[in-house]
């Protein structure tokens, strides 16, 4: 199969971070931290290691303040959920995930929160600009996806994060579809809550995400139970990360994460590279194309390439795709319904191609006549 679906999850994990993960199975089988132990203990240098690995990798000052969570949709939810104020307001986009959309629709169901959404402008982006004409006097938190997983199109996080610093309302980056394929430093770029899927852009498997926080975020637990500290207290610790750690952590999905960040760090020039190449071909190619309608904009070349068929609905599209030529794509509305309002598409939804440096030239190519072969069935059989 050809695998154009990595937005979704990347498609190749590297040889060392499933031998990691594996070896963590075999012979790391205890609750980090739990016991006194000999394995325990080791389990959970093991955690600390990744946790220094990661803050180094995502600009964070202390390591205590990246917190594991199962995935990037509860760290999300933890930083909505755990920040919410009374009577305040959320600004955000257009652009989001529903793990971001949901947590604060329901927030504002509730009664509890009012959401202000900023919708991109004609390159497909929001502007910090954009952003500051939203804000109220009730604003705490500014919510953004660093990257869309639906057109691909990239925010300004730089100019939003100093935007927020300077109004001195908190910072939340959605960074899903960026960490592993760009660079983010939270520090840098004035972020205060920054959510990863490290199974997507730094080829981890799946079973663990991250929330890393900012030299002054706070949030209050939205998960409670047994932490391994404080156990008299029928109260949750205060501490960072356990007051943001309940339960048994995924001591594998973790130690599968400690080498992917270090897989990253010695790959990722070369991947992006390719990455940028094997988009950019792609989306040249395709828009020679009759009857395609291309919505990545032309000068993105991240691996995302939204686009849609004359005649055919993205999902039908993108079976074909799989049945006929055994290229896995993704079709519908990505979980991100406000995009395809905009754009839109609400009926017909997209057809996404996610390309990472794993692809080749010669999958690009045959991926494009697929396209072009569908595209003049469809035509053909209209007129």
């Amino acid at each position: 199969m050809i695998y154009f679906d990595n937005s979704a999850t990347s498609g190749v994990k590297p040889e060392c971070v499933i031998n990691a993960a594996v070896s963590a199975a075999k012979h790391l089988s205890a609750n980090p931290g739990r016991s006194g132990h000999s394995l325990s203990l080791k389990a959970g240098m093991l955690v600390y290691s990744t946790r220094k690995k990661a803050a180094s990798l995502l600009g964070v000052h202390d390591p205590e303040r990246i917190i594991f969570t199962l995935n990037c949709t509860q760290a999300l939810n933890t930083a909505i959920l755990g920040t919410a104020i009374s009577g305040g307001n959320v600004v955000t986009t257009a652009m989001e995930h529903n793990s971001v959309l949901r947590p604060l629709f329901e927030l504002q169901r509730a009664g509890r929160i009012s959401v202000s959404v900023v919708s991109p402008d004609e390159c497909g982006k929001v502007s910090p600009a954009a952003i500051e004409r939203a804000i109220t006097p009730r604003t705490y938190l500014v919510a953004v996806n660093h990257i869309s997983n639906v057109t691909g199109a990239v925010n300004d996080i730089d100019g939003i994060g100093k935007l927020c610093r300077k109004r001195n309302i908190k910072f939340l980056v959605d960074g899903a579809q960026s960490v592993g394929y760009g660079d983010v430093d939270i520090e840098e770029q004035n972020i205060d809550y920054l959510a990863v899927a490290p199974h997507k852009g730094l080829h981890c498997i799946q079973g663990v995400g991250m929330l890393a926080l900012g030299r002054d975020a706070t949030i209050r637990p939205t998960l409670f139970g047994g932490t391994g500290t404080q156990s008299e207290n029928v109260f949750q610790p205060s501490e960072l990360p356990e007051s943001l750690e309940s339960g048994t952590l995924p001591t594998p999905a973790v130690a599968a994460l400690n080498a992917a960040i270090t897989h990253n760090r010695t790959t990722r020039a070369e991947s992006r590279r390719k990455m940028r190449e094997l988009s950019s071909y792609v989306l040249e190619q395709l828009s020679k194309l009759r009857g395609i309608t291309i919505y990545t904009a032309r000068d993105t070349y991240n691996g995302m390439i939204a686009f849609n068929i004359a005649g055919i609905g993205s999902m039908e599209a993108s079976n074909i795709l799989s049945s006929q030529y055994d290229i896995a794509v993704r079709g519908g509305l990505h979980c991100a319904p406000l995009i395809h309002r905009h754009l839109g598409t609400l009926s017909s939804g997209i057809i996404r191609a996610s390309l990472n440096g794993d692809n080749t030239y010669g999958e690009a190519e045959y991926f494009v006549r697929a396209v072009k072969e569908i595209s003049e069935t469809e035509h053909r059989d209209r007129f």
